[in-house]
């Protein structure tokens, strides 16, 4: 008999969509009192199917063990300007009261060997279901947007090559990684020129809607 995907995964839908919600609400409260969001934009998915099978199989994950053993069916990613942002959101997240951090992974000051950077938070997230509180294991990940830029183009190689990079290619990667980080430490280091310019442009767009 055929597993039930799409009732297993409805839950994970619905904690997906209620933390993008969570998320955006931050932007949308720094915004509305003039100040700098550390949030830029938040996307989030639910692992497809085919992927989940795979990590099965690689893992060696029982089905039954699925809820606990696999953190990323469920994944929430939240974009900020500045590496500063970054560790801000974080900060945000542990003070919530409506989920619980289980793990952290610090790949912006530990990079991965390919220059992978990223800030991972496993959280424990309890879902109102009309069968009770259940709890769902989500995976928050918070990046710059040059860090996301790298993160895209490298996962997109490693489908092809599957993990396996030529040499010559690897080590342009991590170059780039690296250039990339050099434009968010050059971008950390102007900032605050950055972030009175967007104050002034939001209150001036404030002004010609009234």
């Amino acid at each position: 008999m055929e597993f039930a995907w799409e009732e297993f995964l409805n839950p994970y839908e619905q904690a997906v969509a209620e933390l993008k919600l969570k998320l955006r609400q931050f932007r949308t409260q720094y915004r509305q009192e003039l100040v700098h969001s550390p949030i830029e934009f938040v996307t989030g998915r639910v692992k497809p199917v085919p992927s989940i099978k795979e990590k099965m199989i690689r893992r060696h994950i029982a089905r039954e063990d699925l809820s606990q053993e696999m953190e990323d069916i469920a994944g929430v990613r939240v974009m900020c300007q500045f590496v500063e942002d970054i560790y801000e959101v974080v900060a945000m997240i542990k003070k919530r009261t409506d989920m619980q951090v289980l793990e952290e992974r610090d790949y912006v000051s530990n990079q991965k060997a390919s220059g992978y950077r990223s800030y991972h938070i496993v959280i424990s997230y309890p879902l109102q279901r009309l069968d009770g509180v259940k709890e769902i294991k989500a995976e928050i990940q918070i990046r710059t947007l040059a860090m996301n830029f790298w993160a895209t183009i490298e996962h997109s190689l490693n489908y092809k090559y599957q993990g396996e990079f030529p040499q010559n290619l690897a080590v342009r990667l991590t170059t780039a990684a690296e250039a990339a980080f050099l434009l968010d430490q050059e971008m950390s280091a102007i900032r605050g020129e950055i972030k009175e310019a967007q104050a002034l442009f939001q209150q001036k767009s404030i002004k010609e809607i009234e």
